[in-house]
């Protein structure tokens, strides 16, 4: 479609009244010396002349200066620039500088945007690749060895058979985990809210990983009694996803004989705020606005030893966010780290 085209007059109006002055100027120095001097020949010439300027500069020059700016547009055009495609073709210099400065910002920002997601996207690829290839590998090796004969010794096949086996569950685990995220992401994953006590799940959860941090001398607690139930609206089972999910992290990169503290407190009138605290390892400023990306690790080294999918925050994250609730972290390096969520009370 044509773009419209949007005269501008300031320049021929501005050009057009130097030129007159100017002429004018030299006319009446003319008439005064050499013929009669009248003020109405002067103002019939002055008339004319910036007639004849305006219309001249208005339509030669706006011709001239169309042709180029008109192909300025239709260069942007090509690049789907939908900011300059809505409004008419204008030759004003200033109001065209000013689009097309827009425009080149605009556009910087967006392939600023797009270098860091395509780092993010082959990291993520990179990292995806890792964890499969991992105990895969594991898996296969284990497999390959009993093929070329050591199936025969009943000992070394059950014990390779079930180093194969852990490989498998922990491919499952990561599958599952991927599953989860991208059924959260689009909204597949249904939430099954009901209202229960928050308190009576942290106990239900210290049971559960009770043994897991007793191996580290960890001591999972409440910052206090808590006497009176607690209740909130939410999933009970994505909650206590959650709440496994910190807890764990909390043991697995806590420091030996250290402490895991959980709190609950009113936040506002509808919500409280669960914290999980410990005194382990903590994290530097430089990782926590990436600590909920899938895959991302904070220690290359330490987290592969320690095991997981590598996708536990990001799933925290998610069920969060699908609550329509908010998820913070406070960390310090060599003092530990603070995760908090909230949830809705129940009426």
């Amino acid at each position: 479609m044509q773009a419209k085209f949007k005269k501008s007059y300031r320049f021929a109006i501005k050009t057009s009244l130097y030129i007159t002055l100017y002429t004018t100027l030299l006319m009446s120095v003319f008439l005064y010396y050499l013929y009669e001097f009248k003020w109405y020949y002067v103002l019939g010439f002055s008339a004319s002349i910036y007639i004849f300027s305006f219309f001249t500069i208005q339509f030669r020059v706006e011709r001239f200066i169309y042709r180029r700016v008109k192909k300025i547009y239709d260069d942007l055009t090509l690049l789907e620039s939908a900011s300059l495609s809505k409004g008419p073709i204008t030759t004003d210099m200033r109001t065209l500088t000013q689009e097309i400065d827009k425009f080149a910002r605009d556009k910087k920002i967006e392939i600023e945007t797009l270098k860091v997601r395509e780092e993010y996207r082959k990291e993520f690829l990179g990292n995806v690749s890792h964890e499969l290839k991992t105990p895969l590998f594991t898996v296969q090796g284990y497999v390959l060895t009993l093929l070329d004969g050591a199936m025969e010794d009943k000992n070394i096949r059950k014990k390779y058979l079930e180093r194969a086996s852990k490989g498998i569950e922990r491919l499952g685990y990561i599958i599952q985990d991927l599953d989860m995220i991208t059924k959260l992401e689009v909204g597949d994953l249904s939430l099954k809210m009901e209202e229960f006590n928050i308190v009576e799940l942290v106990e239900n959860v210290f049971d559960m990983l009770e043994m897991k941090a007793t191996k580290k001398n960890i001591t999972l607690t409440f910052d206090m009694d808590y006497v009176n139930p607690i209740m909130v609206k939410a999933d009970r089972e994505r909650i206590q996803q959650v709440l496994a999910n910190l807890i764990v992290n909390s043991v697995k990169y806590g420091r030996e004989k250290g402490t895991t503290e959980v709190s609950i407190e009113n936040l506002i009138k509808n919500k409280v705020i669960v914290r999980v605290t410990d005194n382990g390892e903590g994290i530097s400023k430089a990782h926590l606005p990436r600590l909920f990306e899938r895959f991302y690790r904070v220690d290359k080294s330490g987290s592969r030893k320690e095991g997981g999918s590598g996708l536990g925050l990001s799933i925290v994250k998610h069920i969060i966010e699908a609550h329509n609730e908010k998820i913070y972290v406070e960390s310090e390096y060599g003092v530990g780290s603070e995760f908090s969520f909230t949830l809705e009370k129940a009426k």
